[in-house]
């Protein structure tokens, strides 16, 4: 689909759940709404501007009939979706800008402002229901947990919080320890069982639910510049659950997959413009992907040509990748949890639009080992166990073999991502 310009920068997105219809909140104030189809067709259905300020923030009903906006105004606008008229504005419904929004229940949404205050919101009532101020620093993103009725919200002042809902309380349930870098996204994985956390240093933090919330278990390297967004791969493709959609500062939208480590290609690049966000349509089942940043447009990409067009031998490497992240639990501490905790990385992809059969066609060091055993007349030499130790031994070179490792150590080469 052709990109779609709005005019100015795009601070956020939000899709209707059961139609094709994205809501974009702009630096001017605006709120403008696209339909689009799957030919790659889009026309503009509204463009309103609620305020002269910008609209930093945006949150859908979960029937799509409304929509929530919040910015620089401090105050919350509810916009009808289906005539694009706002019914009502929330002035001051914070003290300072409100930097991210999150509907969480049918009757029940939050928001978080620059100061690190979250709000609880109905919206049959006029005031927020309940207010939190453990936090000094910006909200950057707000998780939902529905099992336990619980929002986690992550900050610039390096922390993560969990609130409960439920409870009365204006204290959070359980907060991190610094993380000594400002956490910028959150998104669950493995339903649920653990969270990822995007960094202003490019680091994947995990966090173990069953661990606490008190330090990250895992720790990822690999991207040059701030990861500030995550998004989920719909369910429909094989490994969903462990593979992730992340935005970064550098302009790249990559597939990533966790758990053993492996990147598996470019989705979207927005050249020298850093992304700000990024959603899935369709309540995170549908076909694409949308993306923004501050070069005036929405980019909307194809998930179905970045996931089901892959090349089938693929699915051996996969294979392979399982069978090295269960080697990883062999030793010692072979716990099951462990060996989803030890992080394997896998070859990064060079670009986006690079060939993925050229990359598994690529010689390996094992099998320069075997060509340099090959006589001048080309004929390898007759006897096969050394050339089979040597394939064997230089098979993982990021495996540690035999080597003791701490639970929060991760193992993986500088060269990951390098060349992206």
């Amino acid at each position: 689909m052709p990109d779609i310009p709005v005019g100015a920068q795009i601070f956020d997105l939000a899709f209707h759940p059961t139609e094709p219809l994205v809501l974009t909140g702009l630096l001017t104030g605006h709120l403008k709404a696209f339909g689009y189809d799957e030919q790659g067709n889009y026309e503009e259905k509204f463009s309103i501007r609620p305020s002269k300020k910008s609209c930093r923030t945006i949150a859908m009903s979960a029937d799509g009939a409304r929509a929530w906006a919040g910015g620089k105004a401090k105050a919350i606008h509810i916009v009808d979706v289906g005539t694009g008229v706002v019914v009502e504005t929330r002035a001051a419904a914070h003290d300072v800008p409100i930097n991210r929004m999150k509907r969480l229940t049918p009757h029940l949404f939050a928001s978080g402002d620059d100061d690190g205050v979250v709000k609880l919101w109905d919206p049959r009532q006029p005031e927020a229901v309940r207010a939190y101020t453990h936090h000094f620093d910006f909200i950057s993103d707000f998780m939902w947990l529905p099992d336990k009725k619980q929002l986690v919200a992550t900050s610039g002042d390096g922390t993560l919080s969990v609130m409960d809902v439920r409870s009365k309380k204006t204290e959070p349930a359980a907060q991190s320890e610094d993380q000594e870098d400002e956490l910028l996204s959150i998104l669950p994985i493995k339903g649920g069982e653990k969270i990822v956390v995007g960094t202003q240093i490019g680091i994947l933090s995990v966090f173990n639910r069953k661990k606490g919330w008190g330090d990250c278990v895992d720790r990822i390297p690999g991207h040059p510049q701030s990861i500030d967004a995550l998004c989920a791969v719909p369910s429909r493709y094989p490994n969903a659950q462990m593979t992730i959609l992340t935005g970064s500062s550098d302009g790249l939208l990559r597939a990533v997959q966790l758990f053993p480590t492996k990147m598996l290609g470019v989705v979207a690049d927005h050249g020298e413009f850093p992304i700000e966000r990024i959603a899935v349509d369709l309540d995170g089942e549908g076909r694409w992907v949308g993306s923004v940043g501050h070069e005036e447009v929405l980019k909307l990409t194809d998930l179905q040509e970045v996931f089901e067009d892959e090349d089938p031998e693929g699915s051996d490497d996969e294979e392979d990748g399982k069978s090295d992240a269960d080697g990883l639990g062999s030793g010692e501490h072979g716990s099951e949890d462990d060996a989803e905790d030890a992080v394997s990385a896998g070859p990064a992809v060079a670009a986006a639009g690079e060939d993925t059969e050229d990359m598994e066609d690529a010689p390996t060091s094992a099998d320069t080992e075997v060509e340099a055993d090959k006589d001048s007349d080309g004929e390898e030499d007759v006897d096969p166990e050394p050339r089979k130790r040597k394939r064997k031994k230089e098979r993982d070179p990021l495996q540690a073999a035999k080597k003791k490792k701490g639970r929060n150590e991760v193992e993986a080469e500088p060269a990951f991502f390098a060349d992206l």
